[in-house]
């Protein structure tokens, strides 16, 4: 998820909830079952506005699942018929990481459809939504205006905070976005969990028609994945979880860490930086614009351009906004590695490099390089990501710990460290808790589920793929020897072709089943910096 931006970087934002107390308890498993009767939402497809070629929709669903007769909310749909009706198996459910604002699938699928192997997008409807909380669904909004935003946001450091002063800013203005929320969304918050867009799941699985689900989740949505598998276990046809959450880490507070330190956030991006900086290092300047000639060199030249941007910044690039740009810039290979090379090259020598075009440095778990989902909205949406995280993930409450943490990353991680500590931070003092958030068990799935990797993730980093694959007891995983976030962003033929399988079949790779990625970092001439 990502914070608000001034100009070329959104701001980081995060999750919450307490050192003193335990984790949220967990939903009965049964619960999904013990729930009133919920009507199927009818859709009605139309020509969606702005992608041609997809159909959207609007499904009215409870609030509460456990109220149906309650308060209503809406979730915005969208729909890619199969190219060959005559062989079409059902639908493919598709969520592209967030949680929150990178969430939105009405953004998402039109940019990511072609990412799909063709199979699929033959034999299979392509469908999906903006969760509950987000984008065009029925969203939590905080800020009455763009106006209103903008004074928020110009208190709020770029990337995340250095120093003492910075650091009381940043607490500060994320306990002041609490309250706002809290006075403005009071019930929403406490029903956008992930066990809440589970639930919404299984109605809009019912909605299209599909006896059991077919769903493909990257990032975050490996946890939406695994929640959905476990609550409703015998409703899975075939599942692919790609980039995946601890989901054990993500609702237990055991160390007492951040969520994204206990998910190993930091160490995946400082291990993906550092064979950046090799590779690069071990090629020529034409292939990457930041190579100093060897491996060491380069690392070193990296350390001294980031000393020179702490003491003179380049316009908006601070340091700490240089470093979010870093880890945002790892998460796609091609043609990311060579953007960001060329970028630290043009810093290197004095000169400010263009703005990207993403809505800013992503902070995990999500899916970066798509767009993002504000669209209609007056403002980027901050607050989404936020009112999901902070309601079921546990976080430390005292904001004066994680000056703390920011030294236990840095030590392990290096500066990347810093960046992954303070995104969280914000959930220090968010005032709402998931009503019923689900925290377990993980085992319960009752047709196999295939999990994915690549080794050098820089947000899902490879144990947590590892970690969820024997959470979930009945995976299999495939080791990706590669880079970047998901292999959805960074595609691999191999991957593809065991995807295409499972989702048709259900059958699984062979045990320990290793592919590589199709794109390889810098083997490719890329214009010199000018």
């Amino acid at each position: 998820m990502s914070a608000p931006r001034k100009g070329l970087w959104w701001k980081g934002v995060a999750v919450a909830a307490a050192v003193a107390c335990a984790a949220p308890a967990s939903a009965p498993a049964s619960a999904a079952r013990r729930s009133a009767p919920v009507t199927v939402p009818p859709l009605t497809w139309r020509p969606c506005a702005d992608a041609p070629g997809f159909s959207c929709a609007t499904a009215r669903v409870p609030l509460d699942h456990l109220r149906p007769d309650g308060r209503t909310i809406d979730l915005a749909v969208i729909r890619r018929r199969a190219t060959d009706p005559d062989r079409r198996v059902g639908s493919l459910f598709f969520n592209p990481g967030g949680p929150g604002n990178a969430a939105a699938g009405t953004a998402a699928l039109p940019a990511a459809y072609g990412l799909f192997p063709r199979e699929l997008r033959e034999r299979f409807d392509i469908v999906s939504w903006d969760p509950r909380g987000v984008g065009r669904s029925t969203a939590v909004r905080c800020f009455r205006s763009a106006e209103e935003f903008t004074a928020w946001a110009e208190r709020v450091p770029d990337g995340f905070p250095v120093g003492a002063r910075e650091q009381k800013a940043w607490t500060s203005a994320f306990a002041e976005l609490g309250r706002l929320c809290e006075r403005r969304a009071p019930a929403l918050l406490r029903h956008v969990s992930t066990a809440d867009t589970a639930r919404d799941l299984d109605l809009l699985r019912r909605a299209v028609g599909d006896r059991k689900l077919s769903y493909l989740g990257v990032s975050y949505g490996t946890f939406l994945g695994a929640t959905y598998a476990n609550l409703f276990p015998r409703k899975v046809r075939a599942m692919v979880l790609d980039g995946n959450v601890d989901p054990v880490r993500w609702v237990r507070m055991k160390p007492e860490l951040p969520t994204e330190l206990r998910q190993t956030a930091d160490t995946g991006s400082a291990r993906t930086l550092s064979r950046f900086l090799e590779l690069c290092g071990r090629t020529t300047r034409d292939r990457c614009a930041f190579s100093a000639g060897t491996p060491q060199a380069t690392r070193d030249k990296y350390e001294e351009l980031l000393r020179r941007l702490r003491e003179r910044p380049r316009g908006e690039w601070t340091y700490a906004a240089t470093v979010a740009a870093v880890v945002n810039g790892l998460y796609v290979v091609d043609p990311g590695w060579s953007e960001l090379a060329q970028n630290l090259q043009a810093l290197w020598e004095g000169r400010t490099p263009p703005r990207g075009d993403s809505d800013g440095a992503p902070r995990a778990p999500r899916l970066s390089g798509l767009p993002g989902t504000n669209r209609e909205p007056s403002y980027p949406e901050v607050e989404p990501p936020l009112a999901v995280e902070c309601s079921e993930s546990p976080n430390p409450r005292d904001p004066s710990l994680y000056p703390r943490f920011e030294q236990y990353a840095r030590a392990r991680s290096g500066d990347v460290g810093r960046y992954w500590t303070w995104l969280p931070e914000p959930c220090a003092t968010w005032p709402a808790r998931a009503a019923r958030p689900y925290t377990g068990p993980w085992n319960r799935s009752t047709v196999p589920v295939l999990t994915v990797n690549t080794t050098h993730d820089p947000a899902t980093p490879y144990p947590a793929g590892v970690a969820a694959t024997r959470h979930l007891g009945n995976a299999r995983l495939i080791t990706v020897r590669g880079y970047g976030h998901t292999t959805l962003l960074n595609p691999s033929t191999c991957v593809g072709r065991h995807e295409v399988r499972h989702v048709l079949t259900g059958a699984l790779p062979p045990r320990d089943t290793v592919c590589r990625q199709d794109a390889r970092p810098f083997t490719s001439s890329v214009p010199a910096p000018g």
